[in-house]
């Protein structure tokens, strides 16, 4: 019995349809080059949570797990809300002491370029309790610390459960000090011989508001680096770097990359493809293998 071949047009036929079908089942070409979420938090520029993503002065701060962190050298913030038009990030550190629960201390460090791109607010500022009565900043650097809104320390002994206990301890309030972040900069909270801190922010609108309803927390504020992100957002693209020359890159597709904006036809960030070339490389690809099948094909009749 002769085996049933399919002829040169048949083959074609067949192959049409196949391909047809095949490019019904292709989905618009999708990126994942940059998270623009984490959670419900918004991850615009300057920061990115993927590497080569935002600007470089930001790379390695922000991890996304199920909820969003700010990375420093003295630990992992959690982070409550990003602003981009005031351009300030609330963290929270949960391992702070508050008006209403006391943990022990720690310090609170960021790196030499955190410090410059994005240190505390100046509406910020940090309450040393419990501090020793040879501490620095009750003695040689008192001009330091400072009143805000009207407010004393003596309120947080007296108004704050987690610190009064401080009061109980000795029958007397023990001194504190409000001050700002450069004091915990260079100085550890050994040094400054403070059992604990806490921090407030949004200091300005604080007066006459007791210790019970502050909102305890550090306001951070960020610049945003002028590198022409701007005309690459415009032009479909996400603003990133490269992540061996962290050199500026307009990010507009897994494999097209350009130093200022997306050329027509590249695939922009929202993931839809303006070029053919994805199918194009699939009718190069099933167009080889129909012509050696024709070889075969022809080989067989002989």
């Amino acid at each position: 019995m002769q085996p049933l071949l399919l002829t040169p047009f048949a083959i074609f036929k067949l192959f049409t349809i196949i391909l047809a079908l095949k490019l019904q089942q292709i989905p618009a070409l999708s990126l994942s080059l940059c998270r623009s979420f984490c959670g419900n938090i918004a991850i615009n520029y300057p920061f990115g949570l993927d590497d080569g993503c935002g600007a470089p002065q930001f790379r390695h701060m922000l991890n996304c797990t199920d909820d969003l962190f700010f990375q420093t050298p003295s630990g992992i913030y959690k982070v409550q809300s990003i602003d981009y038009d005031k351009k300030t990030m609330v963290v929270y550190d949960p391992a702070m002491s508050t008006c209403s629960i006391l943990q022990p201390h720690h310090d609170f460090i960021l790196s030499d370029v955190q410090s410059v791109i994005i240190p505390p607010s100046q509406d910020t500022v940090f309450a040393l309790l419990n501090c020793s009565i040879d501490s620095p900043v009750l003695n040689h650097y008192k001009y330091l610390c400072f009143n805000f809104s009207g407010h004393s320390c003596d309120e947080l002994y007296g108004s704050c459960s987690a610190f009064r206990v401080f009061h109980l301890l000795t029958n007397s309030s023990p001194p504190c000090c409000f001050t700002g972040y450069g004091t915990v900069k260079f100085m550890s909270m050994n040094i400054l011989d403070c059992t604990h801190y806490t921090t407030v922010f949004n200091t300005d609108n604080l007066k006459g508001i007791g210790p019970l309803d502050w909102v305890y927390g550090i306001k951070l504020s960020f610049g945003v680096p002028d590198t022409g992100c701007e005309r690459c957002s415009k032009s479909g693209g996400t603003c990133g770097f490269d992540t061996d020359t962290e050199g500026l890159l307009c990010l507009c597709s897994s494999s097209m990359n350009s130093t200022r904006e997306c050329a027509a036809g590249s695939v922009i960030a929202r993931g839809q493809s303006n070029a053919p070339w994805r199918h194009i490389q699939i009718f190069l690809f099933l167009g080889v293998f129909l012509h050696m099948l024709i070889d075969v094909y022809d080989n067989l009749s002989l």
